[in-house]
């Protein structure tokens, strides 16, 4: 049922977390677990905690460097996040990310669902990453969950509100979605583009960047609109140079 959905764990200090966190996607019948970094990986000390019933997850994990690469194909990306405020805006709780996770999955959708590392959680840059950010709510006095639990929540209410297997296909093959790679990069052509027509701050362009992007997020976005909306950047840049702006027309891996 959760055959789309991946699992990524940034920079996990304790080995034994990842085997509690293994041992969640097989609950919740999710196979896809990245670890991007980390800080100990022992499969020895991983796999108690994972249990017989998750071994097969353990063992085919991936690793890799750096959280692009493991959200390079997926479609749609949730990150987690116990902090609000500054870079933490428009968050979601854990019942509405998973109504919209199912409703990306049903779609056929790759849905990445990104959790930091225990002490620090996820970096400034990563959240960035990220199309929509959850936080779960708990008491005040204790707003820290431990990582398997935090994925365990997540996962079943993906779980819960995904639609019957029988439910999930097209009645007609549709066109891709643009990948995460792909919005990428139309996030850097289209902050390119707002400061070379002075729309974006020039202190701290990313930050100013944010809601474009949370909106973007909401934006079922396919290959032919990524392919239209970069050529918009490519046309906008040039009329900004013509006007006297210094705006070099960069070639774009994926523009056409």
């Amino acid at each position: 049922m959760l055959d789309n959905l991946r699992v990524v764990l940034v920079r996990t200090k304790y080995p034994e977390n990842i085997g509690m966190a293994a041992r969640a996607c097989a609950n919740m019948g999710c196979s896809d677990l990245v670890l991007v970094d980390p800080l100990n990986l022992d499969l020895d000390k991983a796999l108690p905690l994972a249990t017989a019933h998750a071994r097969h997850i353990l063992e085919s994990v991936r690793v890799t460097h750096g959280l692009a690469a493991a959200l390079a194909d997926a479609h749609v990306v949730f990150g987690t996040t116990a902090r609000t405020g500054g870079w933490r805006k428009s968050l979601v709780p854990p019942v509405e990310a998973g109504r919209m996770a199912a409703a990306e999955l049903v779609k056929g959708k790759r849905v990445a669902l990104v959790f930091g590392s225990e002490d620090k959680g996820l970096e400034n840059e990563e959240i960035q990453m990220c199309g929509q950010l959850v936080t779960i709510p708990t008491a005040r006095e204790m707003s820290s969950l431990n990582l398997a639990q935090a994925v365990l929540v997540l996962l079943y209410e993906c779980f819960r509100q995904s639609q019957p297997a029988g439910h999930a296909a097209h009645d007609q093959v549709a066109e891709r979605h643009a990948t995460h790679a792909e919005q990428e990069a139309l996030m850097a052509n289209i902050q390119e583009t707002l400061s070379a027509i002075d729309f974006l701050k020039p202190q701290n362009p990313d930050y100013w960047l944010l809601p474009v992007r949370r909106f973007f997020a909401k934006l079922d976005l396919r290959r032919s609109e990524f392919n239209m909306l970069m050529g918009i950047c490519r046309q906008v840049r040039w009329i900004a140079g013509k006007a006297g702006k210094n705006t070099p027309d960069k070639n774009r891996q994926g523009e056409s």
